[in-house]
């Protein structure tokens, strides 16, 4: 019995050998892999560890702390305990950038550029900041600025504006 192929859409970007897809790797496998590697976690490392942006910003390229939340190799995601590897073809010291800070002091940068160097399409990048600027947009704080600079000084009536969020709606940022 054979499967009759689906055509593909127009449209998207193809997926080069180059450039495979990213890997999930769930908390069980992460577990087995380091009992059948012998992987020995040296908790020493920490204290090398830099703590803020000043202490990096002049240290290493590629930067070797892969467990830096602003690192681009791998995404830990804590509430499932996997971690996804983003670029999975390449090891973390031949990536040409490895850091989100170190691309936002660059400055403004394509849809995608940033899908190229996040290795995802630029219709998910796209999604990305909608998702972003929505969040904003109806966080608590960002509606109280509005209130004060926007409705509160131009107006100079301060108590005619009610947000506009439900409650149920609040997430923590």
């Amino acid at each position: 019995m054979s499967r009759k192929k689906t055509p593909k859409k127009p449209g998207g970007r193809k997926r080069s050998p180059e450039q495979p897809r990213a890997r999930t790797l769930s908390l069980r496998r992460l577990e087995k892999l380091v009992q059948e590697e012998g992987i020995v976690i040296d908790e020493d490392l920490d204290a090398l560890r830099p703590k803020t942006r000043g202490d990096c910003i002049d240290g290493p390229r590629p930067c070797p702390w892969v467990g830096c939340k602003y690192h681009l190799y791998l995404d830990v995601n804590e509430e499932k305990g996997s971690i996804k590897i983003n670029f999975p073809n390449i090891e973390p010291w031949e990536m040409e950038h490895s850091c989100v800070l170190d691309l936002a002091d660059k400055g403004p940068v394509t849809l995608d550029d940033v899908g190229r160097l996040m290795n995802l399409t630029r219709e998910r990048i796209r999604q990305l900041e909608a998702s972003a600027h929505e969040k904003i947009r109806r966080n608590k704080l960002a509606i109280e600025y509005k209130k004060y600079v926007i409705e509160g000084r131009s107006t100079g009536d301060e108590t005619s504006y009610e947000p506009s969020y439900d409650e149920g709606d609040e997430e923590d940022y």
